[in-house]
């Protein structure tokens, strides 16, 4: 038999984000956006959701939660409803933590883990997309090239979550001599930001999610130890790593979907033109109601993804499944949702014109979360 229904955990997990959303992200997103900064206290409110912390090993002084991508994928739609910038500034020390936990050598998580389950956000940051109009992970400009005792590095990468402040970066990086040229070829680096040779741009003005401090890296042939590869010598596992990314990044954008959908159903309603509710005329019913079909669409894809891996299976084709569907209707539907308000979706007095920037924004990206 198959069920769809969530544990009374994730239930119980899913409702408090909820909350979280409606009470802290929500109100502040607006503001946020305008100032192009963070909220004063955001992030030290949000560390002690414990969103990291508590999946990381006990070993480590973490919670020992096992980590669950169906749970984190729940997470990252309720935050996304709430505000998709703040919910990645608050994920974003995930980003390097996660894969430590996953993939890192014992020494690599005895050395990195422990600084993100203080009292203390700790800001850490992946660093994988690259400025390149045809940007494709498997063909990383960013090379590694061994060196006696360790490698160098040399590239540049482009939207560092909150980079302005991360003290370590987990750089993905193309092996330049490597004989094959898929996942294998991949490598991760675990890069202090104070290594010599890394140079970190002034912030980055992106259409959307502009209250999420994020910059670029230039790496001019960094030096980087042996024992600061992750995995050591047996490497990483980059078909999940992305997968995990890009199933992320659909959860974000379902829940930001679900936000649109949300505000739009009651405006067309309350909205009255030649004496009856918009809601009332044909074409508009008719894009809410597609709108809602492609939202449940693009949850069962979310979740089937996540749950290939949570059971250890390869997620790299229903993960690229939904990102991809995900950010072809998110963006359908962002539009749309313009469209219901008509000239008042233009407009800053309602959100939906912000909503459709980071729609915009999220559906070109990879590496700016992880479940």
């Amino acid at each position: 038999m198959i069920s769809f229904a969530l544990t009374e955990e994730q239930e119980v997990v899913r409702e408090t984000l909820r909350d979280f959303a409606a009470q802290v992200l929500r109100p502040a997103a607006r503001e946020s956006d305008e100032q192009s900064t963070l909220p004063d206290g955001f992030l030290e409110r949000v560390w002690e959701l414990g969103l990291t912390s508590t999946q990381l090993p006990e070993s480590c002084d973490g919670g020992g939660e096992p980590r669950s991508p169906v749970t984190n994928v729940l997470i990252l739609e309720e935050l996304g409803h709430g505000d998709a910038a703040l919910a990645l500034a608050a994920l974003s020390p995930s980003l390097f933590a996660f894969p430590v936990a996953d993939q890192g050598t014992e020494e690599q998580k005895q050395r990195f883990l422990p600084h993100f389950c203080g009292d203390r956000f700790a800001p850490a940051s992946l660093a994988l997309l690259e400025p390149s109009p045809t940007f494709d992970v498997l063909q990383l400009q960013t090379t590694s090239e061994p060196k006696e005792g360790g490698f160098v590095l040399c590239g540049r990468k482009r939207f560092v979550l909150l980079g302005d402040r991360a003290e370590h970066f987990l750089v993905l990086a193309r092996d330049a001599h490597s004989a094959s040229s898929g996942w294998g070829a991949l490598q991760a680096f675990l890069v202090p930001r104070d290594a010599k040779g890394l140079t970190v741009t002034a912030l980055e003005k992106n259409l959307g999610l502009r209250g999420l401090p994020t910059v670029g890296l230039e790496l001019d042939r960094v030096e980087v130890p042996a024992s600061d590869r992750l995995g050591g010598e047996a490497g990483i596992d980059a078909a999940r790593l992305v997968a995990s990314a890009r199933v992320a990044h659909a959860a974000l954008l379902l829940g930001l979907s679900r936000a649109v959908l949300d505000y739009a159903i009651p405006y067309a309603k309350e909205r009255h033109a030649f004496g009856e509710a918009i809601a009332q005329k044909q074409a508009i019913a008719f894009m809410l109601s597609d709108m809602k079909v492609e939202t449940e669409a693009m949850r069962w894809l979310v979740w089937k993804a996540a749950s290939f891996l949570e059971q250890g299976r390869d997620a790299t084709r229903p993960a690229v499944l939904a990102a991809s569907y995900v950010a072809e209707q998110a963006m359908k539907i962002a539009d749309n949702g313009v469209q219901v308000l008509g000239g008042h979706g233009y407009i800053r007095e309602h959100p939906v014109e912000m909503w459709y920037r980071h729609a915009r924004t999220l559906s070109v990206l990879e590496g700016a979360a992880l479940v």
